[in-house]
């Protein structure tokens, strides 16, 4: 079996014939691999009890990026103490921090999938869209793990009312047995009491998702949240992101509107073009651009979309559950039953004939996960390795 081995982008390199990362007051953490095109670096690990009192598993380690301020530092722990809390089927579990040379690094679940940004990508690359009941599904899970959130309860009882503010292909993960879940709550805001406000010049969400409020700079409820869904969705159906404008050549806005927008507020995460150019394309994105996107989607769906995406949030489904309702209705109604073994099928056909990088000079997203069949030979030889070392412990 080939050692082990990391990518420049993950700040720890494993020591040792076993690839230790590092080891904790409870745990020892050996290097499984890389996750790719991840929207931060992370890394696979093996997570082994110090003391040999529960077992082995596998995690993923995310480098927490915690800023010298006092209360900054503040803030980003509050965020995973957040995250720990929610124990939903639909949501990937976040187990705590763990610090190796004064850094600390966030442990979570790991799924084994994909991101959805992978699936479309590798639909796309077939010159196919997800399957609508597939699609339906995956919203519908996200739906109920929001709905779940934004009623979760604190310590006093009351409810958080997080919103996630990063819905977006990258922080969905289909498992291939056909769970969904929802990762990436580093953003989340709530309303918990004491909790510490973010600057009022950054925009905390995943930009190019986000509902008019969050450009706006309103403070946002669970709505947003729905609104970044509706934008999946319509994505996942037509096969195209739903801010492209409909003419390629359109040249970039670089109106006096979005330089003084961009002069007020900076995003925390990267995105693909300035905050203010895609605020310009969110505040003025309606019905018509609805219609135009989804086109060729079923009707019930449309109708479906045009609420999700109405840009006042009074106009919106109120609850994740209402929005998962309605999902859950329309698949009811196509006569087959949709569930996890449906969808652990449609996952399973996609990548069975996904194309090679060389037929098509294009990645998914998602590189190394949609290995190639060599690759796939080998990550199997090396799976029932660590199978056989965890039941031999």
């Amino acid at each position: 079996m080939k050692g082990p081995s990391t990518n420049d982008s993950f700040p720890i390199h494993p020591t040792g014939p076993d690839g230790l990362l590092f080891e904790g007051p409870a745990y020892r953490y050996t290097f499984v691999s890389p996750l790719l095109d991840a929207p931060d670096p992370m890394a696979i690990a093996r997570r082994t009890p110090v003391k040999g009192e529960g077992a082995a598993c596998r995690v993923i380690l995310k480098r927490v990026q915690m800023p010298p301020e006092d209360e900054r530092r503040q803030r980003a722990v509050e965020e995973v103490q957040l995250a720990t809390r929610l124990r939903h089927p639909g949501i990937v579990q976040v187990y705590g921090l763990e610090e190796y040379e004064g850094a600390p690094y966030v442990v979570m679940e790991h799924t084994q999938g994909i991101f959805l940004a992978t699936a479309m990508e590798t639909a796309l690359l077939l010159g196919r869209t997800l399957d609508p009941a597939h699609a339906v599904y995956i919203a519908a899970e996200v739906a109920d793990a929001l709905h779940y959130a934004w009623n979760s309860q604190g310590e006093d009882g009351q409810p958080l009312h997080l919103v996630h503010r990063a819905v977006s292909p990258t922080s969905i993960r289909l498992e291939f047995s056909g769970r969904v879940t929802l990762t990436d709550f580093g953003v989340a805001y709530s309303r918990m009491v004491g909790r510490l406000d973010t600057p009022s010049k950054v925009l905390r969400a995943e930009l190019a998702y986000a509902a008019p409020e969050v450009m706006r700079r309103q403070k946002p409820d669970g709505r947003a949240d729905l609104y970044s869904l509706g934008m999946v969705l319509l994505e996942m159906l037509s096969g195209q992101y739903p801010l492209d404008p409909p003419d390629v050549n359109v040249p970039y806005s670089g109106s006096s509107e979005v330089s003084r927008y961009n002069a007020r507020v900076r995003p925390e995460r990267p995105t693909w073009t300035s905050p203010g150019e895609l605020a310009n394309r969110i505040l003025s994105f309606g019905p018509d651009d609805v219609e135009r996107v989804a086109s060729q989607v079923p009707e019930p769906l449309k109708c479906i979309l045009h609420k999700a995406l109405h840009a006042h949030p009074d106009d919106r489904y109120q609850t994740g559950g209402e929005m998962r309702d309605e999902l859950r209705a329309w698949l009811a109604s196509q006569g087959n039953p949709f569930g996890p073994a449906e969808a652990e099928a449609e996952l399973g056909t996609l990548l069975r004939e996904k194309p090679l990088p060389q037929e098509t000079h294009a990645f998914p997203i998602e590189k190394g996960v949609l290995p190639t069949p060599e690759e796939e030979a080998t990550a199997e030889e090396e799976v029932t390795e660590e199978e056989t070392k965890d039941r031999s412990e």
